[in-house]
């Protein structure tokens, strides 16, 4: 079983936790951060290496989660143009497509393996999307899609992979093909979740920032961190809140807390 509850309230340590975050202040060494920063596309492409497709589940809950992909059309056959951030092998464009018959989504990932998985699925075509490579903090969307075209960004489980000081540089590329009046659908790791609680000593980068033995890295926002973010470059908050989830595992009476942040911005 499992209960969700959202609201602008952060979740609350127990004092294990709270003993356990305090004590772990050693940062990794800025040798192995510059190393980490350098090699991030090679840590997500060997990650998709060893996983193939089969790490992440198709996300069949997005239209139900951000029913905005239904909202924001004007009327009920309308073609809409969405931009997938960071669409690792298709898990959720997929069933968007599926579910969707008047989408055209662009998408594009980090990772070159990604992108391929995606042009491999059966249910790839290119009269419905264009995927491409696309490294978000420097490469100019503007190559691949169209000034102020699209209806809809989703920003799902992507952020938090990237360093917190080029975070910014995501938003304004991305605000750069975002229709005037439309909005990038956000979520992702929030404060507190139980992955950040999982951490060893030895895998902080700074504040809520941590590395994976992978190679990989993971922020967990707060929800004034994500609203300044997005705030600074231009966008208006919509909704912005916290997702609390406990997973309850009945036979073993174990408790898992996931906290995500999910949130709606709009460009003016």
């Amino acid at each position: 079983g499992a209960f969700q509850k959202k609201g602008h309230s952060a979740r609350v340590l127990s004092p294990e936790e709270a003993e356990k975050l305090a004590k772990d202040q050693v940062l990794v060494s800025e040798f192995k951060q510059l190393k980490l920063e350098k090699e991030a596309q090679k840590n997500w492409d060997l990650f998709y290496k060893r996983n193939s497709t089969n790490f992440f589940k198709d996300r069949h809950w997005t239209t139900r989660e951000f029913e905005e992909l239904k909202a924001c059309r004007e009327f009920a056959d309308q073609k809409l143009t969405i931009l997938e951030a960071g669409c690792g092998v298709g898990n959720c464009l997929f069933p968007l497509l599926e579910e969707d018959l008047n989408i055209f989504a662009y998408a594009c990932d980090f990772s070159p393996r990604a992108v391929e998985y995606v042009k491999k699925n059966a249910l790839y075509s290119t009269e419905r999307c264009k995927v491409f490579q696309c490294d978000l903090t420097k490469d100019d969307l503007l190559d691949n899609i169209p000034a102020e075209s699209v209806d809809v960004v989703t920003l799902i489980f992507v952020l938090s992979a990237i360093h917190p000081d080029k975070m910014h540089l995501v938003l304004r590329n991305i605000y750069k093909v975002l229709k005037p009046g439309r909005c990038v659908l956000f979520r992702d790791y929030g404060l507190y979740d139980h992955a950040m609680l999982r951490f060893k000593s030895g895998s902080k980068l700074g504040e809520n920032f941590y590395v994976r033995q992978d190679g990989t890295r993971s922020y967990f926002f707060t929800e004034e961190f994500l609203s300044q973010l997005f705030k600074a470059e231009g966008y208006e908050q919509v909704v912005n809140e916290y997702v609390q989830r406990e997973t309850v595992n009945r036979k073993e009476d174990f408790r898992v807390p996931r906290v995500f942040l999910q949130s709606k911005f709009q460009k003016p």
